[in-house]
């Protein structure tokens, strides 16, 4: 679930960002994508954390 979650914020924070710095649709979409991979791992790290604790 935190995965999910990782994913749908990052590609949120990606999207603005680009929006802030004056991007187009493509960069838009771009920086979605990567900012989706990097919070989707670390969605994953925190998962897999979590579960090691318990």
């Amino acid at each position: 679930m935190l995965v999910l979650i990782g994913l749908i914020v990052g590609a949120i924070i990606g999207a603005m960002t680009a929006k802030r710095r004056g991007g187009n649709r493509l960069d838009l979409l771009q920086y979605a994508g990567v900012f989706a991979l990097i919070g989707a791992v670390i969605g994953l790290f925190v998962t897999v954390g979590v579960e090691r604790m318990l």
